[in-house]
């Protein structure tokens, strides 16, 4: 009798110990096991070229400020013909010295219960998954929280004068610099990232301050990421460094290109645009991209919204077509699409109205869905024209082409049309219309068009 109670108190342990189900992930430990796969890994992975990608601040949710709000607004991200969906971080939030950042992680592989819990992130992408949309999460891998369970492990940090310090790089006092010359807080970052990826069936990560992580824990962690069977993972790096390509990452920010266009706005001509686009894709891998947008979470909570940015509504749709049709891979932040003219702050709630601007709203979706099927602005080659005023260019490929012209001044332009393309006929990808090119252009203050020869 007592053999047979230790037997089964022994199966009571090991289902515990093998419980993938539950919301109460494993511990941060890096010899503990993988959790066993949840869910079929995603088939609908797009190539890296193919990706419109859309940024969620869950705290901009309002009443909703969750997975589950999320979710429920699933349908309107797709139907803006976005194929990616990045979640902010998702994790607890650190309460010692705390600023209330979602990037000053207290625990790697939880969810923070204001946002649900592991059963929301999965239906979350299930339901993505369902619509053909991936899920990335938001990676902070160069510092944690004061009260991070992993302080406990002082070797795992910098420090200075035998006291761990934060970012040298930052101002961010909130969190503590991690320190990549120990193998085992290597190891148990790379279990973290793998358990998310198996127990809530995502599919990769953006991965924040990117330039300040060595360029081998990338390489062992992204291979790591793609060991793991049956499994296409999506990597955009926060970071500008031309080695990222090499770990792994298919993506990096284009700072350049979204600084430039701010000066053009400014009063720089608008030929400089085509300047920097060369000099952001000079040296990158074929299939590699950068990331293109015109505000971010950080852009719209420190600094200013496209709205105020760009001179109105007209001026931030505009400035929409240049950053998605030129090249790169276009990214909408939560509330860009209907112009959502207050600052979106990230350490507190706030709240969109959705129903405004119904205008720009179907400006971007026909803008993004044309994207989505238009060959000729995933791969096409780039013609560009110089004007100061006028963004003008063409992406080309096959028989296919598509033209474009922005307007980037606040007053009415008279555009010469150059050679190539006057007295020709196209079609306006927006409005269905057909236009017939003379020898010049009248164009209205931030006013656009996009044809194609359809």
């Amino acid at each position: 009798m007592k053999t047979r109670y230790i037997v089964f108190l022994l199966g009571i342990f090991l289902l515990a110990c093998n419980d993938e189900t539950t919301n109460n992930p494993p511990s941060q430990n890096p010899t503990d096991s993988d959790p066993v796969q949840y869910g079929v890994p995603f088939a609908g992975i797009p190539e890296t070229n193919e990706i419109i990608m859309y940024e969620v601040n869950l705290l901009a949710l309002g009443t909703s400020a969750n997975l589950q709000g999320v979710t429920g607004r699933i349908d309107s991200i797709r139907s803006l013909g976005i194929n990616v969906i990045w979640l902010m971080p998702i994790y607890p939030i650190g309460e010692l010295n705390s600023v209330n950042s979602p990037y000053c992680v207290k625990d790697y592989t939880s969810v923070n219960p204001d946002f649900g819990d592991l059963d929301d992130l999965r239906e979350l992408t299930d339901k993505a998954h369902e619509r053909g949309m991936a899920v990335i999460l938001d990676w902070v891998a160069n510092h944690t929280s004061w009260d991070n369970a992993w302080i406990e492990n002082t070797d795992w940090y910098t420090q200075e004068n035998g006291e761990i310090i934060s970012p040298a790089e930052t101002n961010w006092a909130d969190v503590a610099d991690l320190n990549y010359d120990n193998q085992e807080m290597r190891d148990a970052m790379i279990d973290a990232m793998k358990y998310w990826i198996l127990a809530a069936n995502i599919d990769g990560y953006r991965c924040d301050a990117a330039d300040y992580i060595p360029l081998d824990f990338w390489q062992q962690a992204i291979d790591s990421l793609l060991d793991i069977p049956g499994r296409e993972i999506i990597l955009l790096a926060e970071g500008g460094r031309k080695d990222h390509f090499t770990a792994g990452f298919q993506m990096t920010y284009a700072w350049d290109f979204y600084n430039q266009l701010k000066n053009i706005y400014a009063g720089t001509t608008a030929t400089s645009i085509f300047t920097v686009h060369s000099s952001e894709y000079s040296g990158i891998p074929a299939g590699k991209h950068k990331l293109r947008y015109t505000t971010n979470h950080d852009e719209s909570a420190w600094n200013t919204t496209p709205i105020a940015l760009f001179n109105g509504k007209e001026g931030a749709m505009a400035a929409s077509v240049i950053t998605i049709c030129m090249g790169g891979v276009p990214m909408i932040y939560c509330g860009q699409e209907v112009g959502n003219a207050g600052l979106i702050p990230i350490f507190s709630t706030s709240s969109i109205n959705w129903e405004q601007n119904p205008d720009m709203l179907a400006m971007y979706k026909a803008l993004l869905n044309y994207h989505k099927q238009s060959a000729a602005l995933k791969t096409g080659t780039l013609q560009s024209y110089a004007d100061k005023d006028i963004v003008a260019f063409q992406r080309i490929t096959h028989n296919k082409q598509v033209l474009v012209f922005v307007n980037v001044r606040n007053s009415l332009i008279t555009y010469a049309l150059p050679a190539a393309v006057q007295q020709t006929e196209w079609e306006n990808v927006l409005t269905g219309e057909t236009v017939s090119l003379d020898t010049s252009l009248s164009m209205e203050p931030y006013s656009f068009m996009v044809l194609h020869n359809n």
